[in-house]
């Protein structure tokens, strides 16, 4: 059984649509951030830079930190949706998420959704990069069903919670025809829409 520790964020929503979409049995327990949970020293013996989500693998008593790298475990285990002959490429898309789109569409929320009229400077240039992410995934998905190749794979689970908070942007994703497609089908996805509701309380993915 896998034990998820996380908040209800992009990046955890990564992991319930992985483990939904591989069927794995697991249970959420919730890091209250807004608490500083995860500064706490039992969490940041499992997650040294005090971030979530972590995973707990019961059966094998193992332990993995930052989304990514629970992706790849969890795709290497479940041998769904990281193939062996397209690793290479699926690779390339995952690290642009982890070290790009997320950080960069996060920086975008601060100071845009969380922190308005705090930094001039800050909303300018996140929302630029904001919208220069959307042009760039919608430049790679007119040639491409998804994002590594023509099969769904872990790079578009890790890419996809970051997306659903659109309406967070204020880019307008419906003028972006091919990243409103693949958004739209893998909104539609049973387990996508078991796994976005984390908390179990009813959270519907944002339509476009």
């Amino acid at each position: 059984m896998i034990e998820l520790l996380t908040a209800n964020t992009p990046n955890g929503k990564k992991i319930t649509i992985m483990l939904e979409e591989i069927n794995f049995e697991y249970k959420v327990t919730k890091i209250n951030i807004n608490e500083n949970e995860q500064f706490r020293p039992e969490f940041i013996k499992l997650s040294p830079f005090r971030k979530t989500p972590v995973i707990i693998d019961h059966a094998n008593n193992e332990t993995l930190f930052e989304s990514g790298a629970i992706l790849i475990y969890l795709g290497l285990k479940s041998g769904k949706f990281y193939k062996k002959h397209e690793r290479m490429i699926i690779n390339q898309w995952l690290m642009g998420q982890m070290a790009y789109v997320g950080p960069m569409l996060g920086q975008h929320h601060q100071f845009h959704h969380y922190n308005p009229g705090k930094s001039k400077f800050g909303e300018d240039r996140y929302f630029k990069i904001s919208e220069k992410i959307y042009n760039e995934l919608d430049e790679r998905l007119s040639s491409s069903k998804y994002l590594a190749n023509n099969n769904y794979t872990i790079a578009d689970i890790a890419t996809f919670p970051w997306i659903a908070r659109h309406e967070w942007h204020d880019i307008g994703l419906k003028k972006f025809k091919n990243l409103a497609r693949w958004y739209n089908e893998i909104a539609n996805r049973e387990a996508v829409i078991k796994g976005y509701d984390l908390l179990k309380k009813g959270e519907k993915i944002p339509l476009v």
